[in-house]
């Protein structure tokens, strides 16, 4: 299988290039992604937890899902692609904000990130794949904010910048 390749970027989101992921985590590079928020109609959102075979933020909770697009796909179409990996369903993808982040890791990785927020709306159960998400629940943003600010070592580090940064832009 051929190693997934990202989008390199400049600060404008002018792509500069295509990099093995790998690789462009290890050199920090600035690379296009995206964060999916999935809402039901009591207006939770639907947290998954990492699987722990994960090559970073294991076992953490974090966003519905988000990965990198592909060359040529819009910021939905891979939203809607890895929401189908990850959780087993698809969805309506709408497009919020985008911002530039960048976060090091403990292994030596790390994320330098231009990301898309993308929000959807789902009322049923997911299937999530195992080798992606060991856990999964719906919480409202309030419990989740309370529990971040009590346990901020069980989130993603891009989920807890959302968060602090751009709550009012994820909510539906």
């Amino acid at each position: 299988m051929a190693e997934e390749m990202v989008i390199l970027v400049d600060e404008n989101d002018k792509q500069v290039g295509l990099m093995g992921k790998i690789e462009a985590h290890e050199k920090a590079l600035l690379h296009r992604a995206f964060s999916v928020f999935v809402f039901n109609d009591k207006k939770e959102l639907m947290l998954q937890r990492r699987a722990l075979g994960k090559y970073h933020s294991p076992g953490l909770w974090t966003n519905t899902c988000c990965s990198h697009q592909r060359p040529g796909e819009t910021n939905a179409e891979a939203g809607s692609r890895r929401l189908q990996e990850e959780m087993g369903f698809t969805t309506e993808l709408t497009e919020s904000i985008s911002f530039i982040y960048k976060a090091p890791f403990d292994n030596g990785l790390t994320e330098h990130e231009y990301d898309y927020i993308l929000l959807g709306d789902y009322n049923d159960t997911p299937e999530p794949n195992p080798e992606e998400v060991s856990e999964w629940k719906w919480l409202s943003l309030e419990d989740i904010k309370e529990d971040m600010n009590h346990a901020p070592g069980n989130y993603t580090a891009w989920f807890k910048i959302i968060f602090d940064q751009f709550y009012n832009h994820i909510e539906i």
